[in-house]
């Protein structure tokens, strides 16, 4: 049975199962370098993405497309070909709380010429079926928990069986949204445009608290203003409370918030305001579980949990939940936001087709390499995985493309710039190159079997979803990948892992003995990652590129910008 799960709004994608194994999931923004968030505007997507697999939409068995906006369902503008038409869709939260997998079917979803039936579920059934059945508990035949916290939405709890999924509860009234709005009041993202939107400032926003110090007297003020605001029983609460699905009208609520929060926080620093916000939502998190739990202590077996929405993407979030000892494991894969929703809309299809199994997924499933040429100012030899550790060891950043793309906002090793972190100077020079802030950190890939020498916990980390602190004897060997507090977004990967970049890690290491690489992601400013070699000699801001066992040289060196103006001629 093939299913092919469509995400139509941003973070488009098109995603296919085939009996219980995930075939490909094509993220719209690593295409054509597109703009991050890319949405699928056209369904000659869909056809293409199929097509690149030897497929026709006849081949297809099922097409489920993701729910989106709406209390009781969604709509969608969208080409087919030269054609606009208009498909209905699930709303974006269940509609009755013990059915989350309740669809929507429709016809009229035009795929070259021919028009297909196709199905919808709630957006954040999605979630919840991708969470859960990527998971190890689905293929253990656990039972999990399951928390959706996406940007408009409260934080949202299920419970996940082999047999079915049920709502529990709502563990307090605040929206994801939240943490980025934080932003347009406070630090350096702050504007008084309350309508324009910039999905990436959360991930910003994550980076730049660590200029902070937690301040319990601005948490005083955050949870009086939020008892007022949005959980007591006040006119403004209730209010809130009951227009929570405009998604309008609860982003003003929360504007109206922080407003009230600056007039009481003006002779605060931004940086420890929004590092206070951040704790404060943390424990709002943690004590919600908790209660929640309390409340359900009758749901039997391992007490697991997985986690999907966008909020999932919070290494800090995800790591106090892990702390707290509520969960025997907890789980978050590789694509929690929108990126894995194609994957979530097929998943429903599977899960109520066969129930709560296992699917069998890589997450290095993403879009493959184009072929391109090689333009004349770049020249191109064979390069094994001992000469390249050798070019990095000599602080040269590489620009390295291998395979398939990960799946996911993060780059996995498939879609990535490699550089030694022996060196301060590197995490600035990558920053620079990539025209981020100064203080953005750049992540570790480290050999997952070194990785608790060198961080705490260090434990598997395969896909950047956990904090990590680096361990003091190793802050001045590596700090290149230290953040401003210590912590590290800490990729792990098997020494015996058959991805290439596992086999340069182990060169490298034989080399140097440092297990680990600095790892940021190879794009364009703004866009999605390099699809092939000549993308990455366009951006042409570091010497080397390695690309499935070539390296591609720059044969005019770089300006002093770059290179010399961070680390000068020995």
């Amino acid at each position: 049975m093939r299913i092919c799960g469509i995400k139509l709004t941003h973070d488009g994608a098109v995603a296919l199962i085939e009996d219980g194994r995930l075939v490909f999931c094509v993220e719209q923004e690593k295409l054509n370098n597109n703009p991050r968030y890319q949405a699928i505007d056209n369904l000659d997507a869909v056809v293409v993405a199929l097509a690149e697999h030897g497929l026709d939409p006849r081949d297809v068995d099922h097409f489920v497309i993701d729910g989106w906006d709406g209390e009781v369902e969604s709509q969608f503008q969208v080409l087919s070909g030269a054609a606009p038409i208009t498909l209905k869709g699930a709303p974006y939260v269940e509609r009755h709380a013990e059915c989350p997998l309740t669809s929507d079917c429709g016809f009229g979803l035009m795929l070259d010429g021919r028009l297909f039936p196709y199905r919808s579920y709630p957006h954040v059934t999605g979630h919840v079926a991708s969470a859960y059945c990527t998971s190890p508990f689905a293929k253990a035949g656990q039972p999990a928990f399951c928390l959706v916290w996406d940007g408009c939405i409260f934080p949202r709890l299920y419970y996940v069986e082999s047999t079915g999924v049920r709502f529990i509860e709502c563990l307090f009234p605040m929206i994801g949204h939240a943490y980025a709005v934080a932003g347009h009041h406070f630090g350096p993202y702050r504007h008084s445009n309350r309508t324009s939107w910039d999905l990436g400032v959360a991930g910003k926003l994550m980076a730049y608290i660590a200029l902070g110090t937690v301040d319990e007297d601005i948490v005083t003020v955050f949870h009086e203003l939020y008892q007022e605001h949005f959980a007591a029983d006040t006119e403004s609460a209730r209010r809130y409370r009951a227009n929570i699905s405009s998604e309008e009208s609860a982003l003003a609520a929360v504007h109206d918030f922080f407003h009230a929060s600056a007039l009481g926080l003006k002779a605060k620093r931004p940086e420890d305001v929004l590092a206070s916000f951040h704790v404060f939502l943390e424990r709002l998190l943690v004590r919600g579980m908790a209660i929640a739990l309390q409340r359900h202590s009758h749901c039997a077996g391992p007490r697991n949990l997985c986690i999907g929405g966008g909020c999932g993407l919070n290494i800090k979030w995800n790591s106090a939940l892990r702390a707290t000892g509520l969960f025997d494991a907890v789980w978050v894969p590789p694509f929690p936001n929108d990126s894995g929703s194609a994957i979530g809309a097929a998943c429903s299809a599977l899960v109520a087709e066969k129930g709560f199994v296992p699917l069998e997924w890589s997450v290095y499933s993403g879009t493959a390499l184009l072929r391109s040429d090689v333009p004349p100012e770049w020249e191109a030899a064979p390069c094994s995985m001992r000469e390249l550790a050798t070019i990095l060891a000599s602080n040269k950043p590489v620009v390295f493309l291998a395979g398939h793309a990960e799946l996911g906002p993060r780059a996995l090793g498939g879609r990535s710039i490699l550089a030694a972190a022996t060196l301060a100077g590197m995490k600035d020079y990558l920053n620079d190159i990539k025209l981020r802030e100064h203080f953005r950190p750049v992540a570790p890939i480290c050999l997952e079997d070194r990785a608790p020498d060198i961080f705490s916990p260090g434990t598997p980390d395969p896909y950047m979803l956990f904090d990590h602190q680096t361990r003091a004897e190793w802050r001045d060997k590596i700090p290149a990948v230290v953040h401003l507090d210590g912590s590290a977004r800490l990729q792990t990967i098997p020494r015996t892992s058959q991805h290439k970049v596992a086999e340069l890690l182990v060169e490298y290491e034989k080399l140097t003995g440092i297990p680990l690489l600095c790892n940021t992601s190879a794009n364009h400013h703004g866009r999605g990652f390099f699809p092939d070699t000549a993308a990455a000699c366009e951006w042409g801001r570091v010497e080397h590129i390695w690309c499935d066992g070539l390296l591609l040289t720059k044969r005019v060196r770089l300006s002093d910008r770059w290179s010399s103006a961070f680390f000068p001629q020995r």
